[in-house]
C-alpha cells in the first residue's frame, strides 16, 4: 500500500501524533495540578530519581521537552528546590522529602500510564514505538 492510499483514508500520521501529545499533556497536568505540579516537574523528578544530574545534564537528558518558550528546565527544578524537593548547589538530587514525593507521584503517573495504553497489547505498544523510533530517524531525529 503507498502511503498516498493510507493518508486519503484517514487523518495523517502527524495528527493523531500532535493529538496524543496534547492529550498525554492535559491528562499528566491535570493530575498532578492538584499538588501545584505540571508533567515538566514529573519528568524533571523522575530522571533526578534516576541520577543525580547537573542542569545541563538535565536540560540534555529532557531536550526533546526544551523549546523557544522553555529553553531550560532550571526553573522548573528551581522550584522543585524551593518546595524542598531538590538539593541546591552541585548536582541536582532528590532529598528525602523529594524521594517520599517521587513515590506518591510515581503510583500516580504508573495508573496515567496504565489509562493511555488500554486496549492496546504489549505487543502494539513495542510495534508502535519501533515505528515511530525509525520514522524519526528516517527523518535525522534520534
Amino acid at each position: 500500500m503507498e502511503v498516498s492510499e493510507i493518508t486519503s483514508e484517514q487523518r495523517p500520521l502527524g495528527y493523531w501524533i500532535k493529538q496524543l501529545h496534547v492529550a498525554i499533556e492535559r491528562s499528566l497536568d491535570d493530575l498532578l495540578g492538584g499538588e501545584g505540579l505540571t508533567r515538566r516537574h514529573w519528568q524533571v523528578m523522575n530522571v533526578i530519581a534516576a541520577e543525580p544530574r547537573t542542569p545541563a545534564e538535565l536540560d540534555a537528558a529532557l531536550g526533546p521537552f526544551l523549546s523557544a518558550a522553555q529553553p531550560s528546565l532550571l526553573p522548573v527544578a528551581e522550584e522543585l528546590s524551593e518546595r524542598g524537593w531538590l538539593t541546591e548547589g552541585g548536582p541536582l538530587a532528590l532529598t528525602e522529602a523529594g524521594t517520599r514525593a517521587h513515590a506518591d507521584l510515581h503510583d500516580k503517573v504508573t495508573a496515567a500510564r496504565v489509562r493511555v495504553t488500554e486496549g492496546v497489547s504489549a505487543e502494539e505498544y513495542r510495534t508502535t514505538v519501533d515505528v515511530l523510533s525509525r520514522m524519526t530517524a528516517n527523518l535525522g531525529g534520534r
